[in-house]
C-alpha cells in the first residue's frame, strides 16, 4: 500500500507553538502476524528524533498511562526519569509534557510498539495526544492469534480511534515502515570552544583599549579587541535605530546644560540591549570588553553610559550566566523531561540572576515572540507606587523552545491565567532547589556565587550629553575620569 510521505522535521521552533492541531493522517495499524524480529528492528532504525520521528516501546508488564507517557518522553530523548532520585510526574502532567514537547520540537511521526497490549485508557491518551498535536500515529501490533486482533480493534473503537488503515504481513509492514534513518547522531553534541581571555583591566572606557594593548600579547589583544569592536558596532547600530530625538535645550550663558537622564521606556530598552549584547558571552572577560566597546559607541553618539565600577564583582548577563550551547541545551532536555523544570534551569543560566527574582516571572512576562523576559519586581514589592523600569532579559535562540514548552504547559494546566507565576514551585524551598540542580547536573554560577543587589545591567544609567558650550571645570567629569 502506498502512503504519502511527510516532509522532514525542522529544527526546534522559534515561534510560539499552536495550542492544538487537527489530525491530518489516519491511524496506521501494522499487524505483524509472524511476530518477526525484523519488524521490531526496522521500527527502531526508522526513528530519528532530530527529524521528528520517534519509536516508543511501552514498558512491559505495566498498564499505567503515566508509564506510557514516560516511555514516549524517553523515545524523544528525555530519559531523566530513569534516575531513582529524579522527581516524578503523575499521569496528567506527564501527558501535558508529552504534548508540549511535541508542539515545540517539531515531532511529526510516532510508532508505538506492542499495541496489542495497550489498554483502552492508554489508547485514549494516545488519541488525545494525536488530536492536540496532529502527529501521524502508527500502532505496531505483534499478533499471533485472531482473538488478539479482535480485542485490539474493540479497544480502538472504545478509544474513538476509528479512522484506521491496516497493513498486514511482514513484507507489507516492512515496506510501510520504510528505510532506516540515515545520518543519525548518537550522543551529546560536541563542546563549543572560545578563546580564553586574560583578566581585563579595571580601566574606564577612555583607557580600556589602550591598557589592553599594553598588557596583553598580540593574540589576546586581537581577541579582546574583536569583542570591543563588536560592542562598539552594536551600540552605534542600536542607537541609530532606537534613539529618540534629543529634547530642545536652552543653554544658559554661565555654562552647559545638564545631562538629560533617560526615561522609563528608554531605560528598559537599554537594559534589554545590554542583556542581548552579553547573554551569550563565553566569560566575564569577554563581557567587560563588549561593554567597554558599547560605552565607547554610546559616547560617539553623545550619550554617556555608566555601569558599575567592577563588572566582574556583579551578577547578571555575561557575568553569572552560561552560554546555552547545543551541548548545554541537550543536557537540560535529557535530564529534565518536565518542561517547567527545564525552562527554570535554562532561565537561571541565561539570566544569571537570583531565584527570588525569577520566581516573580509571570506567564505574561514573556513577549509574544518568546525573545525577551520582563520581570516587574518593583510593582510587586511596592504596591501602589508608580511603576519603575522592569528587569529585562534576552532569551537566547536555543532557550526559546524550552520557554515555549513551559508556557504551553502552564496554559494547559487547569485554572491557570497569564498573571500566574511561570516558575511557581520550581525553586521553592532549599531541598526542592537542590533537587532541581542535582537533576540538571550542570554548574550554575548564579547559585554557586550569589551576589547581593541588582544585576549589573539594571544598575546601568544613561544620559544625553548636551555641551554646545565648553564645559565648566566642575560641571561634568573629564573624559579620562569617566568610570564604567
Amino acid at each position: 500500500m502506498t502512503t504519502p510521505t511527510l516532509p522532514p522535521a525542522t529544527a526546534p521552533q522559534a515561534t510560539p507553538p499552536q495550542s492544538a492541531a487537527p489530525a491530518a493522517w489516519p491511524v496506521r495499524l501494522f499487524l505483524d502476524s509472524d511476530d518477526d524480529h525484523a519488524v521490531h528492528r526496522a521500527a527502531y532504525q526508522w526513528a530519528d528524533p532530530a527529524r521528528g520521528r520517534i519509536t516508543a516501546d511501552p514498558t512491559p508488564h505495566t498498564t499505567s498511562p503515566a508509564y506510557l507517557a514516560l516511555d514516549v518522553l524517553r523515545a524523544m530523548g528525555r530519559d531523566g526519569f530513569s534516575r531513582p532520585e529524579a522527581e516524578r510526574m503523575s499521569t496528567d502532567p506527564a501527558w501535558r509534557a508529552v504534548t508540549c514537547w511535541t508542539l515545540t520540537c517539531g515531532l511529526d511521526e510516532v510508532i508505538v510498539l506492542r499495541a496489542h497490549r495497550l489498554t483502552v485508557e492508554r489508547l485514549h491518551r494516545l488519541a488525545a495526544w494525536r488530536a492536540d498535536t496532529g502527529i501521524r500515529l502508527t500502532l505496531l501490533a505483534h499478533i499471533p492469534e485472531p482473538a488478539d486482533e479482535q480485542r485490539l480493534r474493540e479497544h480502538l473503537t472504545a478509544a474513538h480511534l476509528v479512522d484506521v488503515v491496516t497493513e498486514r504481513g511482514t513484507a507489507a509492514v516492512l515496506g510501510a515502515i520504510g528505510p532506516a534513518a540515515a545520518g543519525r547522531h548518537y550522543g551529546p553534541p560536541p563542546h563549543d570552544h572560545a578563546h580564553p581571555l586574560p583578566t581585563a583591566p579595571r580601566s574606564g572606557v577612555a583607557a580600556f583599549r589602550a591598557d589592553c594593548w599594553r598588557r596583553q600579547n598580540a593574540t589576546d589583544f586581537a581577541h579582546t579587541d574583536g569583542q570591543y569592536r563588536a560592542g562598539y558596532a552594536a551600540a552605534r547600530t542600536w542607537l541609530a535605530r532606537t534613539q529618540p530625538p534629543r529634547p530642545e535645550i536652552t543653554v544658559p550663558t554661565d555654562g552647559p546644560a545638564a545631562p538629560t537622564p533617560w526615561n522609563l521606556q528608554e531605560t528598559e530598552a537599554l537594559r534589554l540591549f545590554l542583556a542581548r549584547l552579553t547573554v551569550s558571552s563565553p566569560s566575564p572577560q569577554h563581557t567587560v570588553a563588549r561593554v567597554r566597546g558599547a560605552q565607547a559607541g554610546f559616547l560617539s553618539r553623545s550619550v554617556l553610559l555608566n555601569v558599575p565600577d567592577d563588572l566582574t564583582s556583579c551578577a547578571g548577563p555575561g557575568i553569572t550566566t552560561v552560554p546555552l550551547t547545543a551541548r548545554v541545551v541537550h543536557t537540560i532536555t535529557v535530564r529534565l523531561p518536565n518542561p517547567l523544570r527545564a525552562a527554570a534551569v535554562a532561565a537561571l543560566m541565561f539570566t544569571g540572576t537570583a531565584t527570588s527574582l525569577l520566581s516573580m516571572t509571570q506567564i505574561a512576562s514573556l513577549d509574544e515572540g518568546g525573545t525577551t523576559v520582563a520581570i516587574d519586581r518593583d510593582s510587586r514589592i511596592h504596591i501602589g507606587e508608580p511603576p519603575g523600569p522592569r528587569h529585562m532579559y534576552a532569551i537566547p535562540p536555543r532557550a526559546r523552545p524550552l520557554l515555549h514548552a513551559a508556557v504551553e504547559f502552564r496554559r494547559r494546566t487547569p485554572r491557570t491565567a497569564d498573571h500566574h507565576g511561570l516558575f511557581a514551585n520550581c525553586f521553592g524551598t532549599t531541598p526542592r532547589l537542590e533537587a532541581l540542580i542535582a537533576d540538571a547536573g550542570l554548574a550554575i554560577p548564579a547559585l554557586a556565587h550569589p551576589h547581593v543587589g541588582d544585576n549589573w545591567h539594571t544598575a546601568a544609567r544613561c544620559w544625553h550629553l548636551h555641551t554646545p558650550a565648553p564645559p565648566a571645570p566642575d560641571a561634568m567629569p573629564r573624559l579620562g575620569e569617566l568610570r564604567p
